[in-house]
């Protein structure tokens, strides 16, 4: 027999499916700036934020929102090397597909990005830019420069955070959305409503204001974390409940239960 927690666990599969998009105080604040700024004639628009913090999926939901009132176009994967990227932006610009051997002529690319100028206005949004390398940023700087197209430039915040935006785009980006981990009060609405949108109001309603002061204290706030955290969680009440059932209470999820799951992903040790 199916436990009760397998549905539960399965909610918490990190993924970037907008069936999975949950809408937050700080996720609206963050879209509505986003969609602001691709407004304003800006050549260049940074997303910023640590892994975990939602990049993903608010590029999917911009992309989804807007891909009928605008020309948008979003590159989720970063492309294995330049040539492959070329390729894209010629098919994006031009609706044409080259032969695989064609090599694309990255001058006459920006003439024709140039030529477009007042007649096109093309937005490419650019997930995992920190794949791309020196050359390729500024490549994508000097098309961003003839204001026929637009990127939005996604970034995971590092340690070397400001390299790329101070090397590559400094006099570019004209605008910066920032990222953060979720607020205590954000990550239980997520919590919450990630398993009321399955209908699970039970288990929702056995995770006390206690369980997620925990849980926000092992993750941080990272969406990221906080998935694995859950599923940890689940996978652990569904192990007593198909072999000890005397073991647990469905009424509420026991600290130990929490812990051991933080003890599993390593948040803490023994």
């Amino acid at each position: 027999m199916k436990s009760r927690y397998e549905s539960a666990k399965e909610v918490f599969v990190d993924s970037v499916d907008l069936d999975d998009y949950i809408e937050l105080e700080s996720s609206l604040t963050a879209y509505q700036q986003l969609e602001h700024s691709i407004n304003k004639p800006l050549k260049m628009i940074l997303l910023f934020g640590r892994p975990g913090t939602g990049k993903s999926i608010l590029l999917n939901r911009l992309h989804d929102r807007l891909k009928y009132q605008k020309e948008i176009y979003y590159f989720d994967t970063p492309a294995i090397n330049e040539k492959e990227f070329f390729h894209k932006i010629f098919k994006v610009l031009t609706k044409k597909t080259l032969p695989q051997n064609t090599e694309v002529n990255f001058s006459a690319l920006v003439n024709y990005c140039k030529n477009m100028r007042g007649k096109r206005e093309i937005i490419i949004m650019l997930d995992e830019a920190q794949m791309y390398g020196p050359e390729m940023m500024e490549k994508i700087r000097l098309l961003s420069d003839s204001r026929a197209v637009k990127f939005i430039v996604s970034l995971h915040k590092t340690e070397d955070e400001d390299l790329v935006a101070k090397e590559h785009f400094q006099s570019r980006i004209w605008e910066v959305v920032e990222l953060h981990n979720a607020s205590l009060k954000d990550q239980t609405t997520y919590i919450h409503k990630k398993l009321l949108k399955k209908n699970l109001f039970e288990i929702a309603n056995s995770i006390k204001e206690k369980n997620f002061k925990l849980i926000h204290k092992f993750t941080k706030g990272n969406y990221r974390e906080c998935n694995k955290m859950m599923f940890t969680i689940f996978e652990i009440c569904e192990y007593y409940d198909k072999n000890e059932p005397a073991k647990i209470r469905y009424d509420r999820i026991p600290k130990r239960i929490i812990e051991m799951a933080a003890l599993k992903l390593g948040y803490i040790h023994v």
